[in-house]
């Protein structure tokens, strides 16, 4: 199944459905993907605590509630979803220290999150080392005809990677809007960012275009997310 074929869409308020890999996939608006048939919850880059790192290293001072408005919004997820698995395809958080540097509610929030289903944490650039919260810490993982990882690789098939925090622009009438994406092809699928403080790459920067196929999408995180063309 190739081409346009091969993305089967449906519409809801709050996911767009395709195939990927002959698997059904549900993008969610949020910037999670659900995988119903696995029940596998995916989210990338949480990057928890960059408020705290940026005041750690002398950078601007940014509202410290990025945290809870993370795990807020992954809570209504898991609600929404109830995985057996979750996967964090890295840059979990912003660095090591920040990790550390969880206020203790917070550490807690998390771990009651975590109880009851598995948890695996990928390795990313910003925290290639473990955590002290439990579950899995694995460089990548693979699961029957997808393999998951912080950052995509040439040559890869059926791969779901993160790491670019991929966003497009949109026009309409009155001007372009930039929202976060995912980007879809018969190959691989690049996540959004799904963390608050966390900026974005455009879709038609070189280092995204040259990953993706010349009839790639993009899923833009809107209600309900949209399906275009991937800008280039």
């Amino acid at each position: 199944m190739q081409g346009a074929a091969r993305h089967a869409i449906e519409r809801s308020m709050n996911e767009l459905e395709f195939t990927f890999a002959d698997e059904r996939l549900m993008a969610l608006s949020s910037g999670a993907l659900w995988w119903p048939a696995a029940r596998i919850l995916c989210v990338s880059d949480l990057h928890l605590g960059k408020s705290e790192r940026m005041a750690r290293r002398g950078g601007p001072m940014l509202p410290p509630y990025e945290v809870q408005d993370t795990l807020m919004r992954l809570e209504t997820d898991l609600a929404a979803t109830t995985p057996e698995t979750v996967i964090c395809l890295g840059d979990s958080f912003d660095d090591l220290a920040a990790a550390d540097a969880l206020h203790n509610e917070m550490v807690t929030w998390l771990t009651k999150l975590m109880a009851g289903r598995r948890w695996i944490w990928i390795e990313g650039n910003h925290d290639a080392g473990p955590v002290d919260l439990g579950g899995s810490h694995l460089a990548h993982y693979r699961h029957g005809p997808l393999q998951f990882r912080h950052i995509a690789e040439a040559g890869q098939d059926g791969e779901i990677s993160g790491h670019y925090h991929p966003k497009a622009k949109l026009p309409t009438r009155a001007r372009r809007v930039t929202r976060p994406c995912f980007l879809v092809d018969d190959q691989r699928v690049i996540m959004p960012a799904y963390g608050t403080y966390t900026g974005g790459l455009h879709s038609d920067d070189s280092a995204l275009t040259a990953l993706m196929q010349p009839e790639a999408h993009a899923i833009l995180l809107t209600t309900p997310p949209l399906r275009v063309a991937m800008p280039r």
